[in-house]
C-alpha cells in the first residue's frame, strides 16, 4: 500500500466525543471513519487489522474442530417467536417487516437461526458433537453508543455454538473453547481476566466473561488479589457474615421519635446494624396509564448490606424499579421512615389496588431479633423475627458486594474494578433446542433435546480494546500479529527521482521476501510522515533519505522500545529476520 494513493486521510486533532484513546486514534490515524451514532466504516488500514484479527479467529476455532458457515444477517421473526427472545428482548432488537408485510428482524444473536439449521442437519448421536462458527454483522439498537468502536450499533461478531449429546459432553468442550479463547487474546497481545457472568437475555446455566481491566470500562467487577476470585458485580458474592445466634424474643414496640435512618437507630437503641432489618420500597417501571394501580417491592436486608438493584430485579423478575413515593407506600398500609413487612395486608389485590411483593435477603432468616418499622410514625420494634413476626415471598442473595467485602473463598478482600468486556461464552444447556423443536435420536432410538453452547467475541470492541492496551502520547502501538503492516517504509524527498527509485525498487523487493509494507512516497515533510507513521503504529519503521542512500544504507527504528539503528542495505534482510525472530 501507498500512502500517496490510499484511501484514507490522518488527522491531528481527535474527534470532540472521543472519550477514550482507541476511539481518538483509530479515527486521527485513518483506520475508521464514523458515519453516525454507533455507525463506523472500515478504511483500509483498519480493514487490513480486521482481517488479521479475523484470521486468529479463524485458526483457534478450527484448530478445535469447529466449521465455518454463513447465516443471514436478516432473520424471519418466527424463529424468534418460537424461542421467546422476541418478547423477551426490548428494543434493542430491530424488527420490521418487509413488503408482504412478513416480520422480521436484524439479528443481535444467531441461536435461533443456528438452532434451526441443527434441528435439520443433526439427526442422532453419531452426528454430535457438531462445532460451528461464522464471523457476521450483527445489529443492537443501543440507546446510548459510546467509546468508538466499544459499544456499537453495527457491529461484527465471531459467533460460535456447538451441539452436544449431554451436559458432561458440554463441559467437556466447554474448557476447549475457553482455552482457545484464552489463546486468541495472547495472539492479539491481550491480558484479560476470566471472570464469573451473568448469561442475561442469552439464557443458560453458566457463562464466563473474558474482561481486559480499564478505569473507563463499561464492566463492573470484583477480585480478590489472594485467591484470584473474579466475577461480573451482576453475580459477584462477598461472605456477609453471620451475626450470633439467639432465641427469638418477644415482639416489642419501642419509641424512636425522628429516628429514621439506620444511623439513626443504631445510635438511639444502641444496636449494631447488623441487628437491623432494612427495607428499601420500590414500585416497578412501567409504562402503564397513569391511573394503573402500582406494583409495589419492599426488599428486606440486613442494616449493615445494600441492594443490589440488578438482583432485585431478577429476583421478581421485572426489568425496571424505581424508588416507591410515600404515597405509595401508603396505599399497602407502609409509612415512610418506619416501614417494614411487619402487618401489611399480603392478601390478593382487588382490581384497581396497589400489590406488593416481598424480597428477604437470604441473611434476614438467618438474623433474629431484628429492629424493624412498625408501619407506624416515631415507632420501631424490637426482636422482629422472619416466619414468626414477618415473612417474605421470595428470599435470595440480593446484597449488592462493595469495596473492602469478604472474600467468599478465602476471606480475602475484595475490590471493585472496572474492564472492557472482550467476550463471553455461555453454557446454554437446552434453553434453544426444547423451545425451537431441534432433537437427537439417542443410541435407544429416543428423542433428546441437543444441548449447547454458545461463544462469542466482538471484533470491533477486540480491535479498539487492542489499542487501548498499546498505544503511547504519539499514536497506536500495533502488535505485530494484528498491525496493518510489517514495515512502514517512509521516503523522504521522495521527489528526488534517485529517492524514488530505490523506494519503489526496495518497496517491491521487500514484498518479495514476503513482508506486508505501508510505502511513504507522499511530498509531504519528514515531521509529517515521522508523526503519521507513529500515529499509525507499525511495528518497525524503515527511512530513506539523499543521507542514507549516499552511505548506501537505510534507518530502522522500532516503533517501541529501540534506539534507531543504521543499517547497510546489503545487511538489511539479516537484520529482519534477526528482529523478526526476537520475542
Amino acid at each position: 500500500m501507498r500512502l500517496s494513493n490510499l484511501f484514507s486521510r490522518t488527522l491531528r486533532d481527535a474527534p470532540a466525543d472521543a472519550d477514550l484513546a482507541s476511539h481518538a486514534l483509530l479515527v486521527r490515524a485513518g483506520m475508521v471513519r464514523p458515519l453516525a451514532s454507533g455507525l463506523y466504516a472500515y478504511l483500509p488500514l483498519g480493514w487490513q487489522v480486521l482481517r488479521r484479527i479475523q484470521a486468529i479467529l479463524r485458526h483457534e476455532m478450527e484448530t478445535i474442530g469447529a466449521q465455518e458457515i454463513h447465516m443471514p444477517f436478516v432473520n424471519p421473526a418466527e424463529l424468534w417467536q418460537r424461542s421467546g427472545r422476541w418478547y423477551e428482548v426490548g428494543d434493542e432488537l430491530v424488527r420490521f417487516r418487509d413488503r408482504a408485510e412478513r416480520d422480521l428482524v436484524l439479528a443481535m444473536t444467531h441461536e435461533e437461526t443456528v438452532t434451526d439449521i441443527a434441528g435439520f442437519v443433526i439427526q442422532s448421536y453419531r452426528d454430535l458433537p457438531a462445532v460451528v462458527y461464522h464471523i457476521m454483522c450483527k445489529m443492537r439498537d443501543e440507546p446510548r453508543p459510546r467509546g468508538g468502536l466499544i459499544r456499537m450499533r453495527e457491529f461484527l461478531m465471531k459467533d460460535a455454538y456447538s451441539f452436544h449429546t449431554d451436559a458432561a459432553d458440554l463441559d467437556h468442550f466447554f474448557s476447549l473453547i475457553r482455552q482457545a479463547y484464552v489463546n486468541i487474546y495472547r495472539g492479539v497481545g491481550l491480558q484479560p481476566i476470566l471472570i464469573e457472568a451473568l448469561s442475561g437475555m442469552m439464557g443458560g446455566s453458566d457463562s464466563v466473561e473474558f474482561t481486559l481491566p480499564h478505569p473507563l470500562g463499561e464492566d463492573q467487577f470484583v477480585e480478590c488479589a489472594d485467591c484470584g476470585y473474579a466475577a461480573n458485580l451482576e453475580v459477584a458474592v462477598a461472605d456477609k457474615g453471620r451475626v450470633e445466634a439467639e432465641e427469638p424474643l418477644p415482639l416489642t414496640p419501642v419509641d424512636t421519635p425522628g429516628a429514621e435512618t439506620i444511623a439513626d437507630l443504631a445510635l438511639m437503641l444502641d444496636t449494631p446494624p447488623e441487628r437491623i432489618a432494612k427495607s428499601v420500597w420500590y414500585t416497578v417501571d412501567e409504562a402503564d396509564a397513569e391511573d394503573a394501580a402500582p406494583r409495589l417491592v419492599v426488599a428486606l436486608v440486613r442494616g449493615d448490606l445494600e441492594v443490589d438493584e440488578r438482583r432485585l430485579c431478577e429476583a421478581v423478575g421485572v426489568r425496571a424499579l424505581r424508588p416507591a413515593t410515600p404515597a405509595e407506600m401508603a396505599q399497602v398500609g407502609a409509612v415512610a421512615g418506619y416501614a417494614s413487612a411487619i402487618g401489611l395486608d399480603r392478601s390478593d389485590p382487588e382490581p384497581g389496588e396497589a400489590s406488593l411483593t416481598v424480597v428477604a435477603d437470604d441473611t434476614i432468616p438467618a438474623t433474629p431479633n431484628l429492629v424493624a418499622g412498625a408501619n407506624q410514625p416515631n415507632l420501631h420494634y424490637r426482636n422482629a423475627t422472619y416466619g414468626r413476626d414477618f415473612t417474605a415471598d421470595v428470599v435470595t442473595n440480593i446484597v449488592a458486594v462493595r469495596e473492602g467485602d469478604t472474600c467468599p473463598r478465602c476471606q480475602g478482600t475484595l475490590h471493585l474494578r472496572r474492564g472492557i468486556e472482550l467476550g463471553h461464552i455461555f453454557k446454554l444447556g437446552t434453553r434453544y433446542s426444547e423451545t425451537m423443536g431441534a432433537t437427537y435420536l439417542n443410541s435407544d432410538g429416543q428423542a433428546l433435546p441437543l444441548v449447547m453452547g454458545s461463544y462469542g467475541i466482538g471484533l470491533d470492541r477486540l480491535m479498539a480494546a487492542i489499542v487501548e492496551a498499546h498505544h503511547d502520547d504519539l499514536g497506536i502501538v500495533w502488535p505485530a500479529a494484528v498491525a496493518p503492516a510489517d514495515l512502514h517504509l517512509v521516503a523522504l524527498k521522495a521527489e528526488d527521482p534517485a529517492i524514488r527509485e530505490m523506494a519503489e525498487g526496495l518497496y517491491a523487493d521487500l514484498r518479495i521476501h514476503g513482508y506486508r509494507v505501508l510505502l511513504d512516497d507522499r511530498a509531504e515533510s519528514a515531521g509529517v510522515k515521522f508523526a503519521d507513521a507513529d500515529l499509525i503504529g507499525v511495528p518497525l519503521r524503515l527511512t530513506l533519505s539523499p543521507r542514507t542512500l549516499a552511505k548506501n544504507s537505510i534507518e530502522v527504528k522500532p516503533r517501541l522500545g529501540a534506539a534507531l539503528e543504521v543499517v547497510a542495505l546489503d545487511d538489511l534482510y539479516a537484520w529482519l529476520e534477526a528482529w523478526r525472530s526476537t520475542p
